[in-house]
């Protein structure tokens, strides 16, 4: 599987990069994949969110029996999971690909910077839409502007760490 990760990746940043050149000024290579990777998975969050709010729960708040979620609560739940696993993927893949951190750690890593943005996401909806009775939607895209920002420095210098070279 490894090997099928690696091959699509390298696919991918071959195609990220084919779009680079007149970006060359503004940032480095590795921030643009970022952007294009972070942008991809951002748009997949925002459409899934969107569809599981207005689709598969209908507006309408889901009963566990055990605990109640408001709707735009409960997307954020059945929508991490599997937005999570697309954004690690194609960061360890097609961004940072250059890091030897071994894989689990990558993943452990990857996992607590993700747990701090599931954190205030969880805060900044609720503050948007309970408190200030914002759409959930552009509530949503709203808070991941912020977290992805705070998420590449934290990907670039934790997660996926490249060791130095020394001399």
């Amino acid at each position: 599987m490894r090997k099928l990760f690696t091959k699509i990746g390298e696919w991918l940043r071959k195609v990220i990069d084919f779009f680079y050149p007149p970006f060359r000024r503004l940032m480095s290579p590795q921030l643009f994949r970022y952007a294009a990777c972070g942008g991809a998975n951002m748009a997949f969050d925002w459409v899934l969110y969107f569809v599981v709010f207005h689709f598969v729960l209908c507006k309408q708040m889901l009963d566990l029996g055990f605990v109640t979620l408001s709707s735009h609560i409960a997307s954020l739940v059945i929508v991490f999971p599997i937005t999570t696993l697309s954004g690690f993927l194609l960061q360890k893949y097609v961004t940072f690909s250059a890091s030897e951190l071994r894989g689990r750690v990558q993943l452990f890593r990857y996992f607590l910077v993700v747990s701090t943005n599931l954190v205030l996401n969880y805060l900044g909806l609720k503050l948007l839409v309970d408190v200030l009775h914002v759409f959930p939607t552009p509530s949503k895209m709203i808070i991941t502007i912020i977290t992805v920002i705070l998420s590449y420095v934290f990907q670039n210098k934790f997660t996926f760490k490249i060791q130095k070279e020394s001399h």
